[in-house]
């Protein structure tokens, strides 16, 4: 009885999921904009109203103080602490409640089926009634699907990300059939990127190890980054990031820890690679083959036109918000990271912060706004990730960090803020290191 009723709950919520997709978008982007950055109380940032109802079912989070000149503004946000935490690991899996832990195959397939029933019924509406519109309504509605479109999608991607972590079901076959079909869906090498950011998730926070968005110190600067640290050069910086920083990591290994020789996603004999993961990396290399080939067939069949506009458009989006989503998980003023002397794992994973993207929150499945339950507890399902980061917020204190800055807001902010990472000088502790703008 109690599967037939949350069976019927969840046939509810869903009835309701495609007309609340087209108004997130606009909710989540475009309000922040007007919403000026004057935080409400030194323990919290301000949050535009219309979300104030989502905000507070998240909690205060932890501290995050914002001083109220306009000059303490360009400065960064207080440090969370970096001693080793009063508190370890078995004590915060102690705080979440058992069945948090606990994996569902028909919760987990209920998600997929919903989210691609709601890409299928915009590429539907898309394919078969914008034609009819006048060309300037016609103009403005592909530009909104790309937008929905990929915001839904995005929400695959995350499912597939699960997948890879064995937190979609019991079974390790099944996470890796999902997850290959899902992430080759979308271009992503299924396997490569596994393995890849099971090394992050084992290495946040180290500038040795850490595998993406790896900051770098300021001897290591190059002779061109002050020449782009101005509006303009971060506009240009973004746009790059946002538009090539996915496939250009994927394929040259870009923003990613060092090697001693080329690395690449795709090359099953790279230095990213241990011998016995070489094999899946073939299999992922074929995934990405075959829908490849697809969309050859494809464009042949109806154009490159039509096929930009239904898959390419919607792709781009994808890649962006993916890319930014980690930038903004691990990209903060007041984050830390850690040489070799200093590194350990739990203060790695806590050098994270959870971000707030209003009602975009539920579309990418809270991946978003539960990074830090996400990264001590990789296996732990998204659809119990909310619970968990609320019953560890008591236990974790000042080292947990939530940021409800407007996520456009926060991506210029830490564009500007967040050039490069250095110890403070005249510090004993060395091995820490903070993030600089000065060039």
């Amino acid at each position: 009885m109690r599967s037939l009723a949350w069976a019927k709950r969840l046939s509810l919520d869903t009835q309701s999921h495609c007309s609340q997709y087209f108004c997130m978008f606009s909710l989540s982007v475009f309000l922040p904009l007007k919403t000026p950055y004057k935080p409400s109380r030194a323990t919290d940032l301000h949050i535009p109203h219309c979300f104030s109802v989502i905000s507070d079912t998240m909690g205060a989070g932890g501290r995050m103080a914002v001083p109220p000149s306009k000059k303490a503004e360009s400065e960064a946000l207080q440090r969370v602490p970096y001693s080793k935490p009063p508190f370890t690991v078995g004590q915060i899996k102690k705080a979440i409640p058992p069945h948090c832990f606990q994996r569902s195959v028909l919760r987990s397939f209920y998600y997929v089926v919903t989210d691609l029933t709601i890409a299928f019924i915009f590429y539907y509406i898309a394919t078969t009634y914008f034609h009819l519109l006048p060309s300037p309504f016609s103009y403005v509605s592909w530009p909104l699907y790309w937008a929905v479109q990929g915001c839904v999608l995005t929400g695959v991607w995350v499912i597939a990300h699960e997948c890879g972590h064995h937190a979609f079901s019991d079974y390790q076959w099944l996470d890796d059939t999902v997850g290959l079909i899902l992430h080759s869906f979308l271009l992503v090498p299924y396997f490569s990127w596994k393995y890849s950011h099971r090394r992050h998730h084992s290495n946040t926070g180290s500038l040795e190890k850490d595998e993406v968005f790896v900051p770098k110190q300021k001897s290591n600067m190059k002779w061109f980054s002050k020449y782009l640290n101005n509006p303009l050069g971060r506009l240009i910086t973004l746009t790059i990031t946002l538009t090539l920083g996915w496939p250009l990591y994927l394929m040259f290994n870009v923003s990613g820890r060092p090697y001693d020789r080329f690395a690449c996603h795709y090359d099953p004999y790279g230095p990213i690679y241990s011998n016995r993961e070489r094999l899946q990396i073939y299999i992922s290399d074929a995934g990405i083959l075959s829908v490849c080939y697809g969309l050859y067939r494809l464009v042949a069949l109806k154009g490159f036109a039509w096929t930009f506009c239904v898959y390419g458009g919607p792709l781009l989006v994808v890649n962006a918000f993916l890319v930014l989503i980690t930038y903004l998980q691990h990209t903060h003023p007041s984050l830390p990271h850690y040489d070799s002397s200093e590194w350990d794992w739990l203060r790695g994973a806590l050098a994270t912060v959870d971000r707030d993207y209003g009602i975009l929150n539920k579309v990418f499945h809270n991946i978003t706004d539960t990074h830090v339950a996400h990264h001590l507890f990789s296996t732990m399902p998204h659809y119990h990730a909310m619970e968990a980061t609320n019953a560890i917020k008591p236990l974790l204190g000042e080292y947990y960090q939530l940021d409800r800055t407007p996520f456009i807001k926060a991506m210029w902010r830490e564009a500007k803020e967040c050039i490069y990472v250095e110890p403070d000088e005249g510090s004993q502790n060395k091995g820490v290191f903070w993030y600089r703008n000065r060039l």
